[in-house]
């Protein structure tokens, strides 16, 4: 049994208390997990309190009001951030206002839990918690250790899939047996449903196989002069079925070769991601820009989309493991998390940069610049 520890700072003492009382005896046990894990709870009334404690007590979650007595919980973010602490950090509080949601989550924090929370909506958050910490921990892993982390990366694999499986079965012994009628209409929902699952049971293992591909370090890359606008028709001619069933009209925009020395294997998953990116989460009958070219010595990557765009605060999250951006608008929208990483861990290993620029309605700018005769500003 491993534990981590939780810190609570909360001038109030019900609710200090409630949490101790709720999670005393919760355990997070996962398949893919050795073990499972339990939680030591700690408790803070003030944000200079809770500072003392994160100093000498290392939490490795912390659950914080932002109105506290003296310094505020903002502020408390705010010394994590510049200690460098690895602390997931959730706000609990009945006073955050979209400023403030923007404000936190730029400086760390994961998550909002709403006063008055139900036992059951703070287990979720920390069984949430929990699994991003193991998920981190193993993929940070990766690259330094054997048989035993592709092992367990296998597992949580297995375990990921285990839901749409699920469903696709449910969804096929309704329809053996029946369940609408017999007429085959009545079934077009479940078909749907199931074949949109095995779309997302495909990206799953293919953004794993992507992730296990550049953490390993061990597949040989195949360095050549490519024609970077050939591969990105290959990418854009891929995608454009995805586009039609979506109304996303997609432009390349540059006329003749850009040749590069890469991997064009690596260039075309950095390509797909982007542009698969940029159509899923697009409006109907948006529209996506491509554009290749040269500047200031380096290649420059231009993705523009007309789609939902992202806050400022989603924006400080999308190049995390694992991490989706999760709203009204993308809830019924799918994926792994793992695209963005993998195109910035790809980007990486060319000395290359990636840039982002979006606002809510008003889409996104992905900007990828790679050296050729020098270090790209």
């Amino acid at each position: 049994m491993s534990t981590l520890k939780i810190l609570v700072v909360d001038d109030e003492p019900g609710i200090r208390s409630g949490v101790s009382r709720i999670l005393r005896n919760f355990r997070v046990d996962y398949p893919f997990m050795d073990e499972a894990v339990e939680f030591e709870v700690m408790e803070a009334a003030t944000g200079e309190a809770g500072i003392e404690i994160i100093d000498t007590g290392e939490p490795d979650i912390l659950l914080l009001d932002n109105k506290l007595p003296g310094i505020q919980g903002i502020e408390v973010l705010e010394y994590i951030k510049k200690k460098q602490k690895n602390i997931i950090v959730v706000m609990i509080t009945s006073y955050a206002s979209l400023e403030l949601a923007v404000k936190a989550t730029s400086d760390g924090a994961y998550d909002f839990i709403p006063k008055p929370f139900t036992p059951q909506e703070l287990k979720s958050s920390v069984e949430n918690i929990t699994k991003r910490v193991f998920l981190k921990k193993m993929t940070n892993k990766l690259q330094d250790t054997g048989k035993q982390i592709r092992f367990t990366f296998l597992s949580v694999l297995s375990h990921e899939l285990k839901a749409p499986l699920n469903a696709i079965e449910g969804y096929l012994k309704m329809i053996r047996d029946r369940q609408n009628g017999t007429r085959l209409e009545d079934y077009d929902i479940m078909i749907d449903r199931s074949l949109d699952r095995i779309q997302g049971m495909r990206n799953l293992i293919l953004d794993l196989l992507d992730l296990t591909r550049v953490e390993s370090g061990k597949v040989k890359r195949n360095i050549a002069q490519v024609d970077l606008t050939t591969i990105a028709r290959t990418a854009m001619d891929t995608m454009r079925p995805y586009a039609i069933q979506r109304d996303v009209t997609m432009n390349l925009q540059n006329d003749g070769p850009v040749l590069y020395n890469c991997d064009a294997e690596e260039m075309e998953i950095i390509f797909n991601n982007l542009i698969s990116n940029a159509i899923k989460y697009n409006k109907e009958g948006g529209r996506v820009d491509f554009t290749l070219g040269r500047e200031n010595g380096c290649l420059f990557i231009r993705v523009v989309d007309t789609g939902i765009g992202m806050s400022q605060a989603e924006l400080e999250k999308i190049f995390d493991d694992f991490v989706r951006i999760k709203n009204e608008k993308t809830k019924n929208i799918s994926g792994s998390g793992l695209g963005l990483p993998i195109v910035r861990k790809m980007i990486d290993n060319y000395a290359g940069k990636i840039e982002v620029t979006s606002a809510p309605d008003q889409g996104s700018t992905f900007i990828v610049r790679l050296p050729i005769d020098k270090p790209c500003s």
